[in-house]
């Protein structure tokens, strides 16, 4: 499996897992081949409905949350094996 296939499958996955929470603005952050699994581990991130400004009171500073998902997946067989929460550190 080449990299864009890899990005391709963790994002319907992502997609696919999340499709009645109406997640939008899905997209690649990072990717990496970890050679000690032979995956490939891919951050997807995106917001939910209630992440968006309008959804949110006005003047509410945390409207921007964007999660992240770490989906590992198999290079032999192109199979997710996982998906994690992926944190960042707090802004400064």
């Amino acid at each position: 499996m080449d990299v864009r296939e890899a990005v391709q499958t963790a994002k319907a996955h992502v997609a696919g897992l999340y499709a009645d929470e109406d997640i939008r603005h899905i997209g690649l952050e990072e990717v990496v081949f970890d050679d000690a699994l032979g995956a490939w581990k891919v951050t997807v991130g995106f917001f939910r409905e209630w992440d968006e400004e309008s959804a949110l009171p006005p003047g509410f500073a945390g409207w921007r949350k964007r999660s992240f998902k770490v989906v590992q997946i198999d290079d032999g067989s192109g199979k997710v094996r996982s998906m994690t929460h992926r944190s960042l550190p707090a802004a400064e």
